[in-house]
């Protein structure tokens, strides 16, 4: 709930702007914030309505990663509003980080900074909230929407405070995805949300933690945000800058999340990126963003919904395939390890009745799973012959 100096702002300052009597109780003034933010020129639901038109160009939501000064943001929004994409202007307020001696963000200062880029430049801000405490604050600085991080995400405890926090308002929210792949999670946040009155929500897909190997930070699992969008129905935009975690993915991959017809990029620019004081690596200048832009091929949306509709089994044969891979190269290293034990003991190479029934064992078994015998001849031809193959070297050395 709001604390009483802000409230006493709001009901002294605000409403008479707005014509709205002073004798309110904390619900009611809750609700008023509806008709002050949808009276702004500059409101946010005017952007996401623009996602379900014919236009074929993304919405991007631009900005640092925190605000860190106020030369910092004006000049990163001076450039971005030149962009005609940039649709709003985002910035890091309150960040905590891993460990509390890293740059954890400028507080209520930056809210001062970002409310002047707004005004300068015309761009509706937003910034990431944890607490109900980050919400009063940002209502008191004109922000015209919010994101919930994925760390926030995680937790329904947090998920539900801000969202009474918010009942009776209709801001448009950003929800990221948690940082573990968990559907049921993510749309909870948004159920939570919803219950408590909100309506103008979108998904902010930012990639998963995940335990293979990768070139990306956060793994992007596309089939996870396709698939709330097919269950709920709700604008995604990707966070490209957090599934790539460097500059050198950030064109591939915002083409593909356009081809699978996503309707926004979320993408971190600064100014003088390197300097940046927070994930440097990642933040492309406002020309770098102009270039990828540039450089981005808009398809027709229902070519891109085709794809969205395939990509969730692509994506599951992909893990499949991956899967199958490791299993192959562990299989390679026990097949090794029995012809060391072979060698030891004198023992050939090859046990042919061994293998005639092991073949037909499997034949049978895919069978039963609707899978062709010639196919399954072929897989497990190939795989005794490199298991041969290796276990002779192990005999030759």
């Amino acid at each position: 709930m709001l604390k009483h100096s802000l409230l006493q702002e709001f009901l002294f300052e605000i409403c008479p702007r707005y014509s709205l009597p002073q004798k309110y109780n904390l619900f009611s003034v809750f609700a008023s914030f509806k008709a002050f933010f949808s009276s702004k020129s500059c409101t946010f639901a005017a952007v996401m309505a623009n996602t379900d038109t014919q236009s074929n160009a993304p919405n991007v939501f631009a900005g640092p990663c925190s605000v860190e000064s106020e030369e910092q943001i004006l000049a990163t929004a001076r450039a971005l509003s030149q962009i005609p994409e940039v649709k709003l202007l985002r910035g890091g307020i309150w960040k905590p980080r891993t460990r509390p001696e890293a740059f954890e963000g400028r507080g209520e200062q930056g809210l001062v900074w970002l409310r002047e880029a707004k005004r300068e430049t015309g761009l509706p801000i937003a910034t990431e909230v944890a607490i109900p405490e980050h919400i009063e604050l940002a209502l008191k600085y004109d922000v015209d929407a919010f994101w919930i991080g994925a760390r926030t995400v995680v937790n329904p405890f947090s998920v539900q405070q801000l969202a009474d926090a918010l009942s009776g308002t209709d801001i448009p929210v950003f929800i990221k995805n948690p940082v573990s792949p968990d559907l049921k999670l993510w749309m909870g946040a948004f159920e939570r949300f919803q219950k408590a009155g909100l309506s103008k929500l979108t998904a902010v897909h930012r990639g998963f933690a995940h335990y293979k190997e990768s070139p990306y930070r956060n793994f992007p699992m596309w089939e996870i945000p396709i698939e709330l969008k097919r269950l709920m129905d709700v604008p995604v935009v990707t966070d490209i800058s957090h599934i790539c975690g460097n500059r050198e993915l950030l064109q591939s991959t915002s083409q593909k999340a356009l081809d699978l017809a996503m309707d926004g990029l979320m993408i971190e620019c600064h100014i003088n990126p390197d300097a940046a004081l927070t994930d440097a690596k990642q933040q492309i200048t406002p020309d770098e963003l102009k270039q990828l832009l540039s450089n981005l091929t808009f398809r027709s949306k229902q070519t891109g919904r085709v794809e969205r509709d395939l990509a969730g089994f692509r994506s599951e044969i992909d893990d499949i395939d991956s899967e199958l891979l490791q299993l192959l190269a562990r299989r390679m290293e026990v097949s090794t390890q029995i012809g060391e034990y072979k060698k030891d003991h004198n023992v050939t190479v090859v046990q042919m009745d061994r293998w005639k029934k092991i073949l037909d064992d499997h034949i049978a078994a895919g069978e039963r799973m609707g899978l062709s015998p010639i196919l399954i001849n072929k897989v497990f031809e190939a795989i005794h012959q490199a298991s041969i193959e290796r276990q002779t070297r192990v005999m030759e050395n």
